[in-house]
């Protein structure tokens, strides 16, 4: 532990030299910086503005890296996030734009500008106290008599070693005392000079509040999407085990209990062997179902009659089409949101008048959440307006999904009420959507929904 905290005492000198020198790139960065903007009214600084601006910022990366791997601070990249790639002319103005749009771009130049002066009295000036106090060192050897002769610096700080006044053998010694006070100041400054220098590399390479809540959303935003995605696929996978495990041993034993009633009188030896396949499928498919389906009830083909456990049976059968068809309608998935909507709309014992314009289909974790609050709605219409025709208006403009149910029964509903349009708010609020509803007493209730998305 000793030897470590000598260690990086020693090398903290000349991690904050090596950090100071990187103010060399910084500089030719700035005069090509200079250059493009002066060849930008002929075009062509435009075109050397965009990389000139990221290789900025890698330097910038850089000494981002240095200060949190030598340093107490932390720097995170306070850079806001990048547009989709284009090509073209296009794709190359518009990156443009977003560079010079982002204030932490103007904050690195600012850095790259004032680092030179500021990192010579921070970073560097403990390497910088040390090499001067070797080279006092090496006056005091002997080395003041070549310096003078062939014209150099007659002085070491306040001592004069050239001249009417040169250095003798009685102040050699007090140059090799104030090289080992200049020794020992930058060996005991260093850490304490590179953490100031790491502070005040947080106030320029650091996110500012803005920029911090900025990256946040997007964080949020990417981890809600990768959320949204996998509760979409893991509903996904449920309705596949269903359908292929489940619901196929329902229809086995169905039709097993069928050929049973066929055999009971003509091979009655052939139907008990039947009998015995049906209730270990009936078993298994209670395992199948023990954790995703709690209505279906324990075989009862043991315990009652043949008829019965049958007809038990199609019961079973019918509440697992429900349920999958629950989880994600099948035409919703193999037509789309429209026609989706178009069968939900067939289905009500209302009139319900449909103007659907959408030229593609949006993410799945969207389509689905639109489909469930349209199905919502129509619901909450059917039973409690009192309404005789329904109108459902659905169109994508301007990237934003807009769907207006329009009802004219006896109006009323607010969120208050009920928990149903409180539901439809939160699954429209996990992807930024919102819900507006007018229900004045009387009539009509009018709620639109909208969803920002894109169509594919």
């Amino acid at each position: 532990m000793r030897r470590t905290w000598w260690v990086e005492r020693a090398m903290a000198p000349w991690r904050g030299l090596w950090t100071w020198l990187l103010w060399v790139p910084g500089v030719l960065l700035l005069v090509a910086l200079n250059s493009a903007l002066t060849l930008a009214p002929v075009g062509v600084g435009v075109l050397l503005l965009a990389p000139v601006l990221v290789l900025a910022r890698s330097l910038a990366d850089v000494y981002r890296r240095e200060i949190n791997k030598w340093t107490d601070t932390r720097i995170e990249r306070p850079y806001l996030p990048a547009p989709e790639p284009e090509r073209g002319l296009t794709g190359v103005l518009h990156r443009l734009r977003w560079l010079v749009s982002d204030p932490a771009t103007w904050r690195d130049l600012l850095w790259l500008a004032a680092d030179p002066l500021v990192g010579a009295f921070t970073a560097a000036l403990p390497a910088l106290l040390i090499l001067y106090g070797v080279w006092g060192w090496l006056l005091a050897g002997g080395m003041a008599d070549v310096i003078t002769v062939h014209g150099g610096q007659d002085w070491y700080g306040f001592i004069q070693i050239g001249g009417p006044r040169a250095l003798d053998a009685s102040g050699e010694p007090a140059t090799a005392v104030l090289g080992t006070v200049l020794i020992v100041a930058g060996f005991l400054s260093g850490p304490k000079l590179l953490n100031v220098y790491g502070r005040w590399g947080r106030v320029l390479l650091g996110p500012t509040e803005a920029s911090r809540l900025k990256l946040r959303v997007q964080h949020l935003t990417e981890t809600r999407s990768d959320a949204v995605d996998a509760s979409a696929a893991e509903l996904r996978r449920i309705e596949r085990d269903l359908h292929d495990g489940a619901q196929a041993r329902l229809v086995a034993m169905g039709m097993s209990l069928g050929a049973i009633e066929h055999l009971l009188d003509k091979d009655p030896e052939k139907a008990r062997v039947l009998l015995a396949e049906a209730r270990e499928a009936s078993a298994t498919a209670l395992r199948e179902l023990r954790d995703l389906v709690r209505g279906i009830h324990p075989p009862v083909l043991a315990d009652r009659g043949l008829a019965e456990a049958r007809e038990a049976s199609a019961t079973a059968l019918r509440e697992l089409r429900d349920l999958v068809r629950g989880i994600h309608p099948p035409v919703l998935a193999d037509r789309g949101l429209a026609d989706a909507v178009r069968a939900l709309a067939l289905d009500l014992p209302l009139k319900v008048e449909t103007d659907i314009e959408l030229a593609g289909r949006p993410e799945p974790p969207v389509e689905s959440a639109a489909y469930f609050a349209v199905s919502e709605v129509l619901a909450n219409a059917v039973k409690h307006s009192g309404a005789r025709r329904v109108w459902l208006d659905m169109r994508h403009d301007g990237g934003m999904l807009r769907i207006t149910i329009t009802d004219d029964g006896r109006g009323g509903a607010s969120p208050e009420n009920g928990s149903g349009l409180r539901g439809i708010e939160r699954r429209l609020g996990t992807f930024d959507g919102v819900l507006a509803l007018s229900s004045p007493a009387g009539g009509p209730t009018i709620v639109t929904m909208e969803l920002p998305c894109t169509l594919t």
